[in-house]
C-alpha cells in the first residue's frame, strides 16, 4: 500500500531503528515506547489489521508470533517477559493501519485495569 508508514518504514523510504529483518518481517524501536523496551514486529505483506486477515494468513501469523517471541528474547526479555499486543481497529486504538504485533517489556507491566 503506497500511503502505509509501515510500508514506507519496511521499503526504507522512512527511517527506523531496526531490530530485526528477514524475508518475511520487520522490526523496529517504536517511536513512542510505553515500556524500556517496545519493538513492533510488522509482516512485510500489507494486511490492514488482525480483524481483515483472511485464512490463508494464518500460517503468515503463526510465524509472526514465533518470530515475536525470538525477537523479545533477542532483548533480553527471555527471563521476565514480555507483552505482546495487537491494538485492533480505531475503537482498540490502532492508529497504524498495517498489522503490527507490539513487543513490551524490561520492567513490570501494569495489567491495564490499575493491578500491577
Amino acid at each position: 500500500m503506497s500511503d502505509c508508514i509501515f510500508c514506507k518504514i519496511i521499503k526504507g523510504e522512512i527511517p527506523s531503528t531496526k531490530i530485526y529483518e528477514d524475508d518475511e518481517f520487520f522490526a523496529f524501536k517504536d517511536l513512542n515506547p510505553q515500556a524500556p523496551i517496545h519493538t513492533l514486529v510488522v509482516p512485510k505483506k500489507h494486511i490492514t489489521s488482525l480483524m481483515d486477515m483472511e485464512e490463508a494468513d494464518a500460517p503468515l501469523m503463526g510465524r509472526l508470533l514465533y518470530r515475536a517471541q525470538e525477537i523479545a528474547k533477542l532483548q533480553g526479555l527471555g527471563e521476565g517477559g514480555a507483552r505482546f499486543v495487537f491494538n485492533c481497529k480505531g475503537d482498540a486504538g490502532q492508529t497504524v493501519w498495517h498489522i503490527h504485533c507490539h513487543i513490551l517489556g524490561g520492567k513490570r507491566l501494569d495489567d491495564g485495569f490499575g493491578a500491577k
